[in-house]
Order: C-alpha cells, then structure tokens, then sequence
C-alpha cells in the first residue's frame, strides 16, 4: 500500500468489492445493463455519490451523474467517467473501478474541503458494454448526440425497444436531446488495461492515445427448416451450416488482413442466434454480431466493403443465402487530446508512478465524449491481461494508484483551464 496517495485506497477497494457483490448469484460477476442487478449496483452508486457530497441525477439518456459544484458558475465541468454494468460472466473492475475511482476522487475533495473553480462530475455512463439490443455506449452516444432514432427502435429478443428500457433506467425518450452536453471542458476516464503490456513491462500507468474504431455488423443467414430425423442431408438448406461457412470466412479474411501491417485489425464473430434453436429441427435462420476494430480507418472500411460479396461466395453451395447485412453501429477511431495527455503524464511523473503512451484496441465511453469535450484515458495493470472473465483482476494499490492520477491531473486541469 502506498502511503503518498491522496486517494483512501481501503474505501476504494471495500466500494468495488460491494459493488461487485451485486451480481447474479450464479453467475458471477454479472450485472448486464437493463437488469433488475444493473439497477441494484446503480442504488449502490448512487448512494457512495451522495455519500462523497455529490448532488446526484439521471440524465435523459439514463446516465447516473454525481455532481460536485464549483466556485465559478461559468466555467465547465470537468468529467471523470466509466460505467457500471458487466458483460455475461465478467469481472469485478472493468468499468467499475473508473467509476469507483472518480467517486473516491470526490472523497478526497470533500475530505480536504477543496473547493475547484470548475464543477466536477463523476457519470456512471449507461450500457457501455454490448447490451441486449446489440449495441454498445449507449448513454455516452447519447451526451455526444449520436443516438439515431433506428437505434432507439432496437428490439431485444423479448420485443422490449430500447426507447422504453431507456426510460425504465430513469431516462426520459422526450427529452433525450437535452442529454446531449456542450458545457464539458475536460472528459477523464481511469480503466483496467484488458491487456498484458503494463504488468509485462512492469509500469504503474498507461495513457491512452488513441482507441481504435469499432464497426458492428449484423449478418442474417437464412435456410429452410426442416425435420431434423426425416430430411435427407442432399436436400436441406442448413442456416446453421451456412452460417459457420460464414464465421469461418470471416475469421480467415480477418486473419489475412492482420497481417498486412496497417496496425491493430481484429474481427470477431461474439454473438450467436439460431431459429428456431431445437434438437430435432434443421435450423432455418441465423443471426450473428460480427464486431470489427481498427486503427486506420480506410482499412476498416475496406473490410466492410469487401465483406458481402466474400460471404456470398462462402454460402455457395450449402443452399442458404445472405438475407441481410447492416451496420448496427460504428464508432470512428478517437484520438485523444495533446493537452491532457501531458497533464496526465505530469501528474504520475509528480505521484513518483511510471507511465507509458500505448493505444487502445477495447471501445470505451471516452471515443463518444472525445466527439464533444477534450478527452483522454489512463490504464492501471490487469493481471495476466484477462479481461471479460471471472479471473479479472487489478491489485488495490494499482487502482488507487490511478486514482491518485485522476485526482492530481483533476487538480492541475481546474488551474489551467481556470
């Protein structure tokens, strides 16, 4: 334990562990946006807010923001953000510990009786994750007023819209414009890495540069149904069959252009939906998510582009066909702000922590802030670099640790601006 941080590493640690164990109980550690668990972790959030001074509200796009008032009432708030729900079987610091970071920055204040110029904001941004309506940063779309009407029409798989399961979190669909945010002088958000390099290079802090773009694709195949036992194999249209010709496909064209030395490419196929998903009936349609990511742009679109006419090929002969193939979302790459990159590396040159420049190839709310605010990122280490998994794991004092830069880099940002 460091004994120089202006963060209380304890309460920290306690407020992730308890916000953690709001989880399903068989399931650990998931807290999926929309869920009745979601809205149990966002009361605990809520009241640790109130419980640092915060004045606490949900916006109309059903982000949790605590806010601490600042001296001047012209000037703009500085943010410190992250999200609060997890992916099916996640872990208990991805998202959390930068909302839990920013809430225990505003301890601090309050502690010390510092008063900013600047008000601060701590927001607990909505969806982050992929959610039920296969769409990802939902609320943080929403602030930099890129939530499109087709995607507030999004069903889940039990018809719900997300325009109603906005407005169950505590969002209001006809106000919705009013979330979008133009008073934001700095946006700052404190993650786990989800990746080995800190911890093999052994350094305190990762500031983030860039986060690659991300592009969601959803592709539907369709068959014909049929009798799984009386069906000759010569005369079925399996979507199932067509389908894993397609992953396939995908995977192989992903693997070739990985290769071509344009930096960070990925493309992954993470979702699956089979109709009518029975033991004794030949499947007759197929939905699958396929999310793509990279640093250069053109080469993303290239992908996207060459796509069809490569899964067309693919289905030749199985006797299905490509019925659909849309973009569901797509977030440009986003460069972090000059200035608040050398903030953040002065502030943990200052708190004695090692730091490094490194880019991002996971999606994070700072892509959509850094659309309407300056923006920029800090990772702490992650454990083996595993991520989305029960094993996730970053040390107490290395969460403080990025918390303390938070805090410093918070303290340097309202003179400055100032």
């Amino acid at each position: 334990m460091r004994t120089n941080l202006p963060i209380d590493e304890t309460g920290l640690w306690d407020d992730l562990m308890a916000l953690a164990a709001r989880t399903e109980p068989d399931r650990p550690w998931t807290r999926r946006a929309f869920s009745p668990m979601f809205l149990e972790g966002r009361a605990f959030v809520a009241a640790r807010m109130r419980e640092a001074g915060l004045a606490v509200r949900i916006d109309p796009a059903g982000n949790l923001i605590g806010r601490r008032e600042g001296r001047r009432a012209d000037a703009r708030a500085i943010v410190i953000g992250s999200h609060s729900d997890t992916v099916p079987d996640g872990g208990r610091f991805d998202g959390t510990a930068g909302v839990m970071a920013g809430i225990a920055v505003a301890r601090s204040l309050a502690r010390d009786g510092r008063e900013l110029d600047h008000a601060v904001e701590i927001i607990d941004c909505l969806a982050e994750e992929v959610s039920i309506f296969g769409l990802s940063c939902i609320g943080s779309r929403a602030v930099a007023g890129a939530l499109s009407a087709e995607q507030l029409n999004r069903q889940e798989p039990t018809g719900e819209r997300l325009a109603a399961a906005i407005e169950r979190m505590g969002g209001s669909i006809d106000h919705l414009g009013e979330a979008r945010r133009t008073d934001i002088a700095a946006y700052l958000e404190l993650h786990i890495e989800q990746g080995p390099v800190l911890a093999d290079q052994r350094r305190d802090i990762g500031i983030v540069t860039a986060i690659a773009g991300i592009t969601r694709i959803e592709i539907t195949v369709e068959g014909r149904a049929d009798h799984a036992g009386t069906t000759p194999m010569t005369l079925r249209q399996d979507a199932l069959a067509g389908g894993a010709a397609v992953v396939t496909a995908i995977a192989k064209d992903a693997r070739r252009r990985a290769a071509a030395g344009h930096g960070h490419f990925v493309a992954t196929v993470g979702e699956f939906r089979i109709e009518p998903n029975a033991a004794n009936v030949v499947p007759g349609r197929v939905t699958m998510l396929v999310d793509a990511r990279a640093e250069e742009r053109g080469f993303l679109e290239g992908f996207v582009t060459e796509l069809p006419p490569l899964l067309q090929r693919a289905l030749g002969g199985t006797g299905t066909r490509l019925a659909d193939f849309r973009v569901i979302s797509d977030a440009l790459p986003a460069l972090s702000d000059p200035m608040l990159l050398d903030v953040l590396e002065g502030a943990s040159d200052t708190l004695g922590l090692d730091a490094m420049r490194m880019a991002s190839g996971a999606g994070h709310d700072m892509a959509w802030f850094s659309r309407i605010a300056p923006a920029a990122m800090i990772f702490i280490p992650s454990k083996d670099g595993r991520s989305h998994t029960p094993e996730e794991w970053s040390e107490p004092g290395e969460i403080a640790a990025g918390a303390a830069v938070l805090h410093e880099a918070l303290l340097r940002l309202d003179t400055m601006l100032a």
